[in-house]
């Protein structure tokens, strides 16, 4: 290895444990300078040149809220796995719902719902699991509203987040008990595409679609996957290994001090730069704290 090499390699390791050391010592100063870091990666990563390849995506063609929501419990709760089969797992989906979802869903019955997925496989999620999800949405439809209105139901006041609300929405759509593609954090689980659909419906910005404006977005949790794992614990925000509902809170918490008002606000920057294989992330990191990342 040449010699400037090693010293970039060394500048990089110094300017994460900077950021470490500023992460450990929370104060106005070292909060803003953290704050403007992000922001960077914001204006650099927060468009929709990015978004491509991202089930996010699926959102843009509704402009209906009420049938956009129905499209984001879809493409979240399939969003695991490759890339290429994510796009075809929710594309074959939303073929079969039409124009208009909502209005499929509101005329659709078991029998019809089972008989339209019947050969839909995902990795381990069945057509069967993609009927009970939709049957459960048509349910807590039919009961509130929307699925906005249902979700609301469940949100206090004083809760500090919206664990409480995600756990009655879960139990709302699948009364009968979860099924792998819509967990429950009562379980302590993570909740990563819950939170993911979350992030769409309640955020509005250059990629956020939003419309869902009863939320407080301060409320939000971080969808927690393995690449804002990763990109967290390089910035020394978390030393756990385990990406559970914990994790997220410890994270998501961090995160509010930094941005109260949206804790969210730089999870698909985060995750686009965690994705970027032209360099090594400490690379990058160095980069962006300098000010001079293409």
């Amino acid at each position: 290895m040449s010699a400037p090499v090693k010293r970039q390699g060394i500048a990089a390791k110094l300017i994460l444990i900077e950021a470490r050391i500023i992460m450990s010592g929370w104060n106005k100063r070292k909060t803003n300078r953290i704050r403007r870091i992000l922001d960077d990666l914001y204006e650099r990563y927060n468009w929709r040149r990015y978004v491509p390849g991202d089930p996010l995506m699926f959102l843009y063609d509704f402009s209906e809220v009420e049938d956009r929501e129905i499209v984001a419990l879809v493409a979240s709760s399939l969003a695991y796995g490759n890339i290429k089969q994510i796009e075809r797992s929710i594309d074959q989906v939303l073929q079969v719902m039409g124009s208009s979802p909502r209005q499929f869903l509101m005329g659709s019955t078991k029998g019809s719902l089972d008989y339209a997925f019947a050969g839909f496989k995902h990795r381990w999620t069945t057509g069967e699991d993609i009927s009970s999800l939709l049957l459960g949405a048509r349910g807590a439809v039919r009961k509130h509203g929307s699925l906005e209105a249902c979700f609301m139901e469940g949100l206090g006041a004083n809760d500090a987040d919206v664990v409480p609300a995600l756990e009655h929405f879960v139990d709302t759509v699948l009364p009968d008990g979860q099924n792998r593609i819509l967990p429950s954090p009562c379980r302590g689980s993570a909740c990563k595409r819950l939170n993911l659909f979350l992030r769409w419906m309640v955020r509005e910005d250059r990629v956020d679609p939003g419309g869902w404006n009863r939320v407080p977005k301060s409320m939000l949790l971080m969808p927690l996957d393995t690449h804002i794992n990763r990109v967290c614990s390089s910035m020394g925000m978390s030393t756990r290994k385990s990406a559970d509902l914990k994790t997220t809170r410890e994270i998501t918490g961090i995160f509010r001090t930094i941005y109260p008002d949206d804790p969210v606000r730089y999870d698909f920057s985060l995750t686009r730069l965690s994705m970027r294989r032209d360099e090594d992330q400490e690379g990058i990191f160095s980069r962006l704290i300098a000010g001079d990342l293409e």
